[in-house]
């Protein structure tokens, strides 16, 4: 297990057995959700418990349906091969990211896997009600899907700010949203548990957990769809939400001072300067998928000289201005593009985009790590479960209210 880390519980000062007993649950189970399938000597290095009291809380946790032992692979070793522990997919949540284009919904494992997959495509930009007919109408045609395994819950990845302890949308600009109670909305129409949080958090959570940001130290990312740009920021494991829980917008960064004018009032911001859609334009493509613009960007970039290449280097100059106040404000390890950044760095290579940034790094620093979200078009689904997760994740003990399915009931 390289570079596992331990999520040692939290004080025991004046916490009952059952306290106790929650957390070391709870240690386990984050322990083989973000590493994987560990064996029991494993996950026992890890936490540094001992051996009986690991055996119990793996017996317990597969019980109540959290993991499953599966057998070791033949080794030519001396003495029995020990089985893995991993979390159980039979464990699952419902993940949601409405954009623009297109509604995403997916049964998520909590071994962090894309277990069922459904994209419906807009017409238009759904209103809220629309979008949550087409939500509960994609989730009751997915119970086939199901099987035996227990849904926890709906979690919804939203480009905008939401206010998080009731899951409405404070404003969700390129949808049109405002003002709206979704987490309610969503939760009366399927009748699940719903959890709704912003896109950007959900990425760098899910990358942070399972993906290029594993680890500790300060992680950045950034992600640029079709409603924008939205970023967040992930410490030693933990998000940085901020005070209202809208910290990591990005997007309005200013990085040019005679840009496009922002929904938001100001101009030049990141957002609306870098853009899938300002290369298509340029690049006279029309109406085309998203694997068309990609080639695309990889041919303008090699012949250099015509219209697509020059907004190519328009857009990773602007995504360079914004990189260096990121990397000098937060001296971040590693700093991941989602979306159409991920296609432009792809596209132009990280040391280009070093290049750009290198002018204001502070000196004496290392650079940081600029890479891709390793978990690509499944990122913000991934993130969007990992908020269902996190109430079990943290008490393994308490089971959700409205549990559709149940491999827990037997």
């Amino acid at each position: 297990m390289d570079g596992a880390r331990t999520d040692a519980p939290s004080s025991t000062l004046g916490a009952t057995i059952d306290d106790i007993r929650r957390q070391n649950l709870a240690q386990v189970l984050r322990l083989v959700h973000r590493d994987g399938p560990l064996s029991r000597a494993e996950i026992t290095r890890a936490t540094g418990l001992n051996r009986s009291t690991i055996g119990g809380l793996v017996t317990e946790l597969s019980h109540r349906g959290l993991v499953v032992e599966n057998p070791a692979a033949a080794v030519r070793k001396v003495g029995r091969p020990s089985p893995s522990v991993a979390a159980s997919d039979q464990a699952t949540a419902i993940a949601v990211n409405p954009e623009v284009d297109a509604i995403d919904v997916a049964l998520v494992g909590l071994s962090g896997r894309v277990l069922h997959r459904v994209r419906y495509r807009n017409e238009r930009t759904p209103t809220v009600g629309e979008f949550v007919n087409v939500v509960s109408a994609i989730i009751e045609g997915m119970r086939p899907a199901f099987g035996d395994a227990a849904v926890l819950g709906v979690g919804v990845a939203l480009p905008g700010l939401v206010r998080e302890a009731d899951g409405s949308v404070i404003l969700a600009p390129h949808l049109g949203w405002r003002d709206a109670p979704l987490g309610q909305l969503v939760e009366e129409a399927t009748g699940m548990r719903v959890v709704v949080g912003n896109d950007a958090n959900c990425g760098v959570v899910a990358e942070s957990t399972f993906g290029a940001g594993r680890g500790d130290g300060v992680i950045i990312y950034l992600n640029g769809g079709a409603s924008g740009i939205g970023g967040g920021i992930v410490i030693n494991g933990r998000l940085v939400a901020g005070e209202g829980g809208n910290a990591g917008e990005f997007g309005h960064t200013a990085v040019s001072t005679r840009g496009r004018r922002c929904h938001c009032g100001a101009t030049g911001c990141l957002e609306t300067e870098v853009r899938r859609d300002r290369f298509v334009e340029a690049a006279g493509l029309g109406e085309v998928e998203l694997d068309a613009v990609r080639e695309a960007l990889t041919t303008a970039w090699r012949e250099r000289g015509g219209a697509g290449g020059a907004e190519i280097d328009r857009q990773v100059s602007r995504l360079a201005v914004a990189l260096r106040s990121i990397v000098n404000i937060f001296n971040p390890r590693t700093v991941i593009l989602g979306g159409h950044l991920a296609h432009l760095l792809a596209v132009v290579g990280e040391d280009e985009i070093q290049r750009r940034v290198a002018p204001t790094l502070p000196g004496g620093g290392s650079e940081p790590e600029i890479v891709g979200a390793q978990l690509q078009d499944e990122l913000l689904l991934i993130g969007a479960a990992e908020l269902v997760f996190a109430q079990t994740l943290g008490d393994p003990t308490v089971m959700p209210s409205r549990v559709v399915a149940s491999a827990f009931a037997r």
